[in-house]
């Protein structure tokens, strides 16, 4: 669904939802239980990416309550990376559709019914931008439900009936920000979850495929494409996804990638069939054997995870890949400026972010539900120059030969 229609949605149905909801939970406050909750909701409709940053939270409620048993509700287009994550039991992955409005509507229906029958006593609300996720939080029957809140401050109505609140912190990254809700859970203060963020375990876990099939997939881009048998694959990934508004410029990736073409490595596009038009704009410029194009060539996100497992570096736009590398081997530079680092950068020690940080920077908030106030002339891009970009690439290069120490994920509950 277009972008701007859903926030048109949450703007005018879901706040007068909100406001029922809420008058509803004044007159009829419900029961909350003393004892450890049996049964927990996840609710995360976010990017794919925000999974991959929600794993410290899923740790800690697994190590807080290893006795309960773990739903999530996402997107249907995100449940492949939470099966990768392997943080729940399949049968207790709920997804809604979200290509039109009638099969969002209906799967959130459909959706409604199975929460009824979880019956959960915890519903954990991790989205920041949406209204629709806090009124599922409320449908689902949850006597604890936790979320986030702006409490005085303005922005993120999203009802009164989230009764263990969170204060979003736009200064703390938001993998803290999602241990705090569970926190929430059994605090009294006010705020709740008051707690020191300096001892968080912000991890990530590893993606580690069995060898038999890093070299399947390498097999078939070998055979597909000969030039990364005889050359060092780069990968760059030019799309800004459906906030284009975060991509670093196309002509940047074209100056770096003809730069990188001249050093001797093989280069590759990365991304959706959709982005072939940005694929074909970067190979055109280029006019190189040595450069290929690889958007729509992965058929799963698995297999994108492979490909990390076989190419020196990543170069990508703020995004689900940048996240993705952050559980393989694969040396990464990530750009920010429209959303920051400091709040959503990957915990990969092989990562390196290029954020220059203008009075502007980030623009994408909680605050504006993500609709950036920018005319397009992203300048927290455009002052990140292809040649230092290129200096540090080469840099890293160097490095992806030495096998970085990682953490595995648990294993499924």
């Amino acid at each position: 669904m277009n972008l701007t229609f859903l926030r048109s949605i949450d703007r005018l149905v879901g706040i007068w939802i909100c406001k029922g909801l809420s008058f509803y939970s004044r007159i009829f406050p419900g029961k909350e239980s003393s004892n450890p909750p049996e049964k927990i909701l996840v609710i995360l409709l976010s990017e794919m990416g925000s999974l991959v940053l929600a794993y410290p939270m899923f740790q800690r409620l697994k190590e807080k309550y290893p006795e309960a048993s773990i739903s999530v509700l996402l997107f249907e287009k995100n449940r492949e990376m939470l099966e990768i994550l392997g943080v729940v039991r399949e049968e207790n992955i709920l997804t809604i559709r979200d290509q039109s409005l009638r099969s969002f509507l209906f799967d959130s229906l459909r959706v409604l019914l199975k929460m009824r029958r979880f019956a959960a006593d915890v519903a954990v609300d991790c989205e920041l931008f949406a209204r629709i996720s806090s009124i599922l939080s409320f449908l689902s029957g949850a006597g604890i439900r936790a979320g986030f809140s702006p409490y005085s401050q303005e922005g993120l109505y999203r009802g009164s009936f989230i009764n263990r609140p969170v204060l979003y912190n736009p200064y703390q990254h938001i993998s803290r920000q999602y241990l705090t809700l569970v926190e929430a859970l059994e605090s009294g203060t006010v705020p709740t979850g008051k707690r020191v963020t300096r001892d968080d375990r912000l991890e990530t876990p590893n993606f580690d495929p069995h060898p038999s099939d890093v070299e399947k997939m390498v097999k078939r881009l070998c055979r597909d494409f000969p030039v990364c048998h005889e050359r060092k694959l780069v990968l760059i990934y030019p799309s800004g996804g459906i906030l284009p508004i975060r991509a670093w410029p196309m002509d940047y990736y074209r100056i770096l990638a003809a730069a990188l073409l001249d050093k001797g490595f093989a280069v590759g596009v990365i991304g959706l069939g959709s982005d072939k038009p940005l694929a074909r704009k970067i190979i055109d410029h280029c006019g190189s054997s040595n450069i290929i194009d690889l958007t729509g060539y992965t058929r799963s996100i698995r297999e994108l995870m492979l490909l990390f497992h076989h190419a020196v570096l990543l170069i990508t736009n703020d995004g689900g890949p940048g996240q993705f590398a952050a559980m393989t081997p694969i040396q990464t530079i990530i750009f920010f400026g429209p959303e920051s680092p400091e709040l959503y950068g990957s915990h990969s020690r092989n990562a390196h972010f290029f954020y220059t940080g203008l009075s502007c920077s980030p623009c994408l908030t909680a605050y504006n539900h993500r609709n950036s106030p920018c005319d397009g002339d992203n300048q927290c891009l455009k002052r990140i120059a292809p040649e230092q970009v290129f200096t540090k690439a080469l840099e890293m290069i160097q490095k992806s030969s030495a096998p970085p120490a990682r953490i595995t994920a648990y294993g499924q509950l």
